[in-house]
């Protein structure tokens, strides 16, 4: 007998409200990882991640992408942004799609560093975009790929290595 058409809006209410669930938890695990950085929550920003993450800066740094461990990212962070004032990486403009257990989240950033200067700008601030890639984990996504293509800066340049020292 064939499904009344009652039944098959149904099914595509239920199948859309699933996808768009998906697509904000994607959306938000991708904020949170700026917003944890920001905030200095380690070990909150290591729950994002999944067990071994492709992190490619290559754009901003130069060199190869990377293959790391959520402790191991979450290291290098904290001793490269511990050494600002503060920092505030916006992100916006989010696209979401999934397939499956698969998710790809890109957006535009801006992200400003700053650090007390006596000589030059305290602020350095950096925009482009990032592209996310995630892996669903029961009923949790988890980020697997980080590339940010950095497009602008602004400020201080010579703050990153401040900051470092």
């Amino acid at each position: 007998m064939p499904e009344s058409t009652h039944t098959l809006a149904s099914r595509y209410a239920v199948a859309e409200t699933h996808t768009l669930a998906s697509r904000y938890a994607v959306a938000e695990t991708c904020t949170r990882m700026a917003v944890h950085a920001d905030r200095r929550e380690w070990e909150q920003l290591r729950t994002l991640f999944a067990d071994k993450v492709v992190l490619d800066y290559t754009s901003l740094n130069g060199g190869e992408p990377v293959r790391l461990t959520p402790r191991e990212i979450t290291d290098a962070w904290s001793g490269t942004l511990s050494g600002y004032d503060a920092t505030q990486h916006l992100i916006a403009n989010q696209l979401v799609t999934v397939e499956g257990d698969r998710a790809v989240c890109t957006a535009s950033f801006q992200a400003t560093h700053r650090l007390a200067a006596a000589h030059g700008a305290s602020l350095w601030t950096l925009g482009g975009d990032y592209r996310w890639e995630l892996v669903r984990n029961g009923d949790r996504w988890l980020i697997d790929t980080v590339v940010m293509t950095a497009t602008w800066g602004d400020g201080n340049q010579a703050l990153p290595v401040r900051a470092a020292g």
